[in-house]
C-alpha cells in the first residue's frame, strides 16, 4: 500500500504539496496526472524519503517512511524518467548487481534471465552492454530490478518519456502484468492518454493539490 496522509511540502513561502491524501491498494495504478511543476515529483520525492514532509504522513506497506526508511525502502521499487544503469556491463550483469544490493532471492543467472525474458529481453540483449540499449529497453531492466527485488511498492516519474509508441505499449503491459501480480503502483505523468490507458485510477494535480 501507498498511502498520502494530509501530505504537505513547502519550499519558503511556495507550498508545493498541499494537504495531499490517498491510499493506493495492492494491484491498483494510480497515476498522477499534471504538468511540469505541478508538485508531482515532489510528491515522490517525499515517498522516497529523499525530503522530509513539512507535515503529514508517507506510508509504504503501513510505515511512515521518515521512521522507517530502511524498512520502507526494501518494499519500494522506483523508476525514473531516465533508468541509471552502469552502461559498461550487460543488462545481466546490472540486474544481478541491484538484485544482491537489494537481497533478492533470485540469484542465479538462470534465474535472473528468466526475469529479463519476463520484462521482453532476450538472451542476446541481456548479454549486452548496456550502453546500446535503447530507453525502452532501460525501462525493461527497471521493471526486472522490481520483479527480481519482490517489491510490493512501485514508484514511476514519467517513465514513458521519449518513448516511441510501441515502447510505451509495452510499458503499460508491464505494468499491468506487476499490477495482477499485486504490486501498488504510482505513476507519475503529463500524458493524458498513458494515464487513461495505464491507471486504475487517475488523479489530477495542480499547483500542489489533488
Amino acid at each position: 500500500m501507498i498511502e498520502a496522509i494530509q501530505l504537505c511540502k513547502s519550499f519558503g513561502s511556495t507550498l508545493a504539496v498541499d494537504h495531499v491524501s490517498w491510499s493506493i491498494q495492492p494491484g491498483e495504478v494510480f497515476c498522477l496526472l499534471g504538468a511540469n511543476g505541478a508538485g508531482k515529483t515532489t510528491t515522490i520525492n517525499l515517498f522516497l524519503n529523499f525530503m522530509d514532509p513539512t507535515s503529514g504522513e508517507a506510508r509504504i506497506g503501513g510505515l511512515n517512511v521518515v521512521e522507517h526508511p530502511v524498512e520502507t525502502k526494501r518494499q519500494l521499487s522506483y523508476i525514473p524518467e531516465q533508468v541509471t544503469l552502469y552502461r559498461n556491463l550487460s543488462g545481466l550483469e546490472n540486474l544481478r548487481f541491484f538484485s544482491r544490493l537489494a537481497r533478492a532471492s533470485a540469484e542465479s543467472d538462470e534465474e535472473l534471465l528468466a526475469v529479463l525474458a519476463q520484462v521482453g529481453l532476450s538472451s542476446n540483449q541481456a548479454h549486452q552492454r548496456v550502453a546500446a540499449y535503447s530507453k525502452g529497453m532501460r525501462q525493461k531492466v527497471g521493471i526486472a530490478i522490481t520483479i527480481a527485488k519482490g517489491a510490493s511498492a512501485l514508484l514511476l516519474d514519467e517513465p514513458t518519456s521519449g518513448l516511441d509508441p510501441k515502447a510505451s505499449n509495452d510499458f503499460s503491459e508491464l505494468l499491468t502484468t506487476l499490477s495482477q501480480r499485486g504490486v501498488a503502483i504510482l505513476m507519475a505523468t503529463h500524458d493524458l492518454f498513458r494515464a487513461k490507458e495505464s491507471g486504475t485510477r487517475v488523479g489530477i494535480m495542480n499547483h500542489g493539490r489533488l
